[in-house]
């Protein structure tokens, strides 16, 4: 069955019932009908949980199945008592419509209602797209209103967002028509890249979303001055638009146990996790929390450890890293259309990449576990390679197939996640944040990356200098760039070594709190491929989708 059609067969509990499950008294609750909800409630006083990343090696384009794992091993512990809980980002219409699909995992390891979860779920997508466009309806129309506050139409650093991939919307010229000197050059970037994403998912309360939006550097003035959306007095109204986004939103697995999905930030473009309140609402809850940054550890992990645990305080207890045989060929120069036929000789060759993700992870906790994800296609002797090399590192390992099996498939590791969790090790970050933006970025392109010099366009010095010049460069750095490789090149797989990295360009993210660092030839909006998944699509009269995923 396709996984749409488990998802269908699924017997849902009322979220009520589910919300039982982790002690959330139905007071709490705002209900998007039957089966989702919002959840409203902000203090809990209770030790908080062990908390499990997960993160994965360099994927190849349809994925690895990070979300796919992350369930199955809750559902996994649930199947042996413990009181866990998966805390997950909301899928993005661009990957669903393109090529990767939905994100509410796959085959009997899904968040349901899966539909509903891929699409418009609760709005949270719709409203952020709305607060974002509001802030650009805002600075435009202060132009043309008499501009009093000498907004330089030319350096504009705030820009449009819809959350679907359109590649014709990345350069775009806007207030043409209206018989001013008001038009300038715009572009769009996917929903899910946006500075408004990013706040939401760091910020700790409403007021503290407010604040980080007034924050905001949304441009400069004809003299060079710096402004902030607090100078448009429309912080408040973004806001509002955003007052029920920032509540976490509850749903099931196809097993009935709870799951809480907010916020979706990309993480090659952005920042790639969760809610900042979802994650710490899920500690308050459950005694584990299992939680995952998007694409590979050089990306989304890193972001998580460096950025995220930053602000908001937490320390990982374990980092899970995901591992398919089809990506470890892939690494190693396999056509991505043969993935599924046995080649130890591709296996040997991609393997590297999985070394290189292990030993970054250790710089910052040495209490690691590779989780291989199990395909129907991997055979007993490609696993048992894997197994071998990665114990010779010496790094726990262990095999999930929730995929085929749910919670039953992924109780082995569940039960190696528990044990690992009692190992007292210190987590530690990277870089210093205080350090100056040179200096994070060539700890991270030479520690994570592995490259060996760092080049800067022209571009990419002046940015500095303004950003220094704010006096905003005591920050963490977001580095935008290809998930393919840990590099900044797709086409460099495996483990690249002696090469040069290149930064294009950098901006402020002033409200989320971080520097964005654009390497190589990384877009903020992506682009549909040749033939697209909304080809295979279809809606029957009574409102049932086919080859949705």
């Amino acid at each position: 069955m396709t996984d749409i059609e488990i998802a269908r067969k699924a017997k849902m509990l009322d979220i009520k019932l589910v919300a039982q499950k982790i002690n959330i008294d139905e007071k709490y609750l705002e209900c998007y009908g039957k089966y989702k909800a919002k959840i409203n409630l902000n203090d809990l006083d209770k030790k908080e949980g062990k908390l499990i990343l997960v993160t994965s090696i360099n994927p190849t384009p349809f994925g690895e199945g990070k979300t796919t794992m992350s369930i199955g091993i809750h559902d996994g512990m649930r199947k042996l008592k413990i009181n866990s809980l998966a805390v997950l980002r909301e899928p993005s219409l661009g990957p669903v419509f393109g090529i990767k699909g939905g994100a509410a995992g796959g085959g009997y390891s899904q968040v349901i209602p899966m539909e509903d979860i891929n699409l418009h779920f609760t709005g949270d997508m719709h409203a952020i797209g709305a607060a974002n466009n509001l802030l650009c309806a805002a600075i435009d129309n202060h132009i043309f209103q008499g501009n009093s506050l000498n907004i330089d139409k030319n350096k504009i650093l705030f820009n449009r967002c819809v959350d679907m991939n359109d590649r014709a919307l990345r350069t775009v010229t806007v207030g043409l028509d209206l018989n001013k000197d008001v038009s300038h050059e715009n572009h769009y970037c996917i929903t899910v890249a946006t500075e408004i994403m990013a706040i939401l998912c760091l910020a700790s309360s409403l007021k503290d979303l407010k604040e980080k939006i007034s924050n905001i550097l949304f441009a400069y003035d004809i003299n060079g001055k710096p402004l902030f959306v607090k100078d448009l007095k429309v912080e408040d109204a973004v806001t509002i638009l955003l007052k029920d986004a920032i509540k976490p939103n509850l749903v099931q697995t196809l097993e009935n146990n709870p799951v809480i999905i907010h916020g979706g930030p990309f993480a090659n473009i952005a920042h790639g996790c969760n809610s900042l309140i979802a994650t710490k609402l899920g500690l308050k809850l459950a005694d584990y929390v299992i939680t995952e940054a998007g694409f590979g550890a050089d990306l989304g992990a890193e972001k998580f450890l460096d950025i995220k645990c930053r602000k908001g305080n937490l320390k990982p207890n374990l980092i899970v890293i995901n591992a398919t045989i089809r990506s470890l060929k892939y690494n190693g120069g396999m056509d991505k259309n043969e993935l599924n036929q046995n080649n130890l000789e591709y296996l040997k060759k991609g393997i590297c990449n999985l070394k290189v993700h292990i030993e970054n992870m250790k710089k910052y906790l040495d209490n690691i576990i590779v989780c291989l994800n199990k395909f129907s296609s991997d055979t007993l002797e490609e696993i048992d390679y894997v197994k071998k090399y990665v114990e010779d590192l010496n790094c726990e390992f262990e095999v999930c197939s929730s995929y085929a099996k749910g919670g039953g498939g992924a109780i082995d590791i569940a039960k190696k996640i528990v044990k690992l969790c009692e190992n007292k090790k210190e987590f530690k970050f990277l870089y210093d944040e205080k350090d100056t933006i040179k200096n994070k970025i060539e700890k991270i392109s030479k520690e994570i990356y592995h490259a060996n010099k760092v080049n800067y366009s022209k571009e990419a010095i002046e940015s500095i200098k303004e950003i220094e010049n704010l006096k905003l460069d005591k920050m963490p750095i977001c580095i935008a760039k290809t998930q393919y490789s840990i590099s900044d090149d797709p086409k460099k797989l495996g483990y690249p070594k002696d090469y040069e990295i290149t930064v294009r360009d950098l901006k402020i993210n002033s409200g989320a709190g971080f520097i964005v660092v654009y390497m190589g030839k990384i877009m903020t909006m992506p682009g549909l491929s040749k033939t697209p998944a909304y080809e295979n699509m279809h809606i029957d009269n009574d409102g049932t989708i086919y080859g949705l995923f």
